[in-house]
């Protein structure tokens, strides 16, 4: 790579020769690297073995009475999730972007704050608010006779709420599209007779693609990873099939069998993913980029697209985090007791414990990747951060099969009775680092990547080499990326929920499992308590995204 800041003169004569030996470092750095890819890695072989040597007669189980219908309903959840996320994020996105109306500035961010919402959470709400026997439902009988309405317990009111928990997926992206273009390019097209919402289509939204798919991509891997809201809806989909076949049929072969079929799936969205992301968007020049005017909407215009806004910000997030709260205001007097002490305490723990781990993980494996950026390298860094991309209930299944055959090794090799690693907080950890290893990285491998070297080679021209450069040159450098990291893996690993629910052991039950128990049992007033707690500790990831995500000039 290219010096950076230090002029030739500042730098020994023989510090090039001495950098290029520390950078490489191939006999440390990808030996330390390769563990923390293996913690994704094993899990993943295991279960693709156990489809290339099914079991015939559970595969002819699964053929005759289970994979036809999980086939269809993850078809129609992953298209109606996609038309849906794409008409609302792309829509909203170019309203707050491009446009000017009332309340812009606003729904600028706000549209942003359904991330602070586990898809769960707001799929009891509205199941709660919707369902016959709701407030809502109730209401409409008593004053207006209404006796039928449209059932949120189906298809539709699965994919509507999952549209409404996941669109700021696109939004955020297609947002920074946007932006990136500046409104010369479609105000070039009008000149040239194009009307407004033909330029639209014809300039801004082929240029915003590469930026639209990639939202779309993370939107449409979350909803196929997705288990507590086909949980509450009774909807059955491969993460359901998973925990049932596992929980309710005591059938782990075939809990495997799903999983690793699924991992085709996952992988197809993932390469998709990776493609959306590699494009680049079509590059807009710096000053058009730059230029601050906005299409002024008025009249009609204007209204609508604050009434659209209004809507979705309405329904996404307002209804929802009013409903948690009434609830559990509700319930707090007859319901807060001990055990949510220790349901909180279990939360924290493990959050804590995962959070700390993930980012120690994250931070060997972007530094192995500084020292020694080779191809063999990236890839490694690549399989390591492959789980963010799996459903929790694979990874459960993945690791607890080897850690259990594991256990079987050491009691026959040592005479012990009872299990060792199985049905202990390990197996929990190891999972969650699977999991979001990728969350922990990108932050690190962001700040990494700011850090140019000519730091590390006046660092070297000082003596200040191995590990004494890490801590007293590149760690403070790096705090904000470390905090970052650590602040969205501990609220990510406190709303993870098939990985807690799988893996957990005896009586270790948390915020999060304390939902899924309330809310399978329908008692939604009983599951908000916990579900606030979730929600406000969600909110301090989604304001530090929107603090970095809004330009100054919005």
């Amino acid at each position: 790579m290219p010096e950076h800041d230090v002029t030739p003169s500042a730098i020994p004569t023989r510090a090039p020769s001495s950098g290029a030996r520390v950078f490489s470092l191939p006999a440390s750095a990808w030996p330390a690297a390769l563990p923390i890819a293996l913690i994704t890695a094993v899990p993943i072989m295991v279960l693709l073995a156990h489809l290339l040597h099914p079991d015939q007669e559970i595969w002819q189980h699964l053929w005759q009475y289970v994979l036809p219908e999980l086939l269809i309903n993850t078809l129609w959840l992953v298209l109606g999730v996609g038309v849906g996320v794409t008409l609302l994020g792309v829509s909203l996105a170019w309203l707050t972007a491009a446009c000017d109306y009332p309340g812009r500035r606003f729904f600028a961010w706000a549209l942003l704050l359904p991330l602070a919402l586990p898809a769960y959470v707001t799929a009891f709400v509205w199941l709660g608010l919707l369902d016959f026997t709701g407030p809502v439902a109730g209401w409409l009988r008593e004053t207006w006779g209404m006796t039928w309405l449209p059932p949120i317990r189906s298809r539709g009111g699965v994919i509507l709420v999952m549209v409404l928990a996941l669109y700021p997926y696109v939004y955020l992206t297609a947002r920074a599209a946007f932006q990136g273009m500046g409104p010369r390019l479609t105000e070039a097209a009008q000149s040239l007779g194009l009307p407004r919402w033909r330029a639209f289509f014809r300039v801004a939204l082929p240029m915003a693609r590469p930026g639209i798919m990639a939202g779309l991509m993370l939107a449409l891997m979350e909803s196929l990873a997705d288990f507590g809201t086909v949980s509450v809806f009774n909807y059955n989909t491969f993460t359901t099939a998973i925990y049932k076949s596992w929980f309710s049929l005591f059938s782990l072969p075939a809990a495997a069998q799903l999983a690793s079929i699924l991992i085709f799936f996952v992988f197809v969205f993932a390469v998709l993913e990776s493609v959306a992301r590699s494009r680049r968007s079509y590059a807009a020049s710096t000053r058009s980029a730059q230029t601050p005017r906005r299409i002024a909407l008025k009249g009609a215009s204007a209204w609508l697209a604050l009434l659209w806004s209004a809507v979705v910000f309405i329904l996404a997030f307002a209804i929802p985090i009013g409903q948690i709260g009434h609830w559990a205001l509700n319930v707090y007097g007859q319901d807060l007791d001990s055990r949510y002490l220790e349901f909180a305490w279990h939360s924290l723990l493990l959050s804590g414990l995962g959070a700390l781990l993930v980012v120690g993980l994250a931070l060997i494996l972007g530094y192995a990747q500084r020292l020694q950026p080779t191809p063999t390298m990236r890839l490694t860094a690549r399989l390591a951060t492959l789980g963010y991309a799996l459903p929790g209930t694979v990874l459960a299944v993945g690791i607890f099969i080897p850690i259990a055959w594991l256990d079987n090794r050491l009691i026959e090799l040592f005479g012990l009775d009872g299990q060792i690693l199985g049905g202990t907080l390990i197996v929990m950890l190891l999972a969650y680092c699977a999991r979001f290893l990728a969350v922990g990285f990108g932050s690190i491998e962001a700040g990494l990547g700011r850090i140019t070297r000519s730091v590390d080679e006046a660092a070297q021209s000082l003596g200040v080499i191995g590990g004494r450069r890490l801590t007293r040159i590149h760690l403070p450098m790096l705090r904000v990326s470390l905090l970052t990291a650590l602040a969205m893996s501990f609220v990510d690993i406190m709303k993870e929920l098939p990985i807690t629910l799988m893996t957990r052991p005896f009586g270790w039950d948390t915020l999060a499992v304390r939902v899924f128990e309330m809310t399978s049992e329908g008692e939604w007033e009983r599951a908000a308590l916990p579900a606030s707690v979730i929600v406000i500790v969600g909110l301090l990831p989604t304001y530090w995204l929107i603090k970095h995500t809004e330009h100054a000039h919005t």
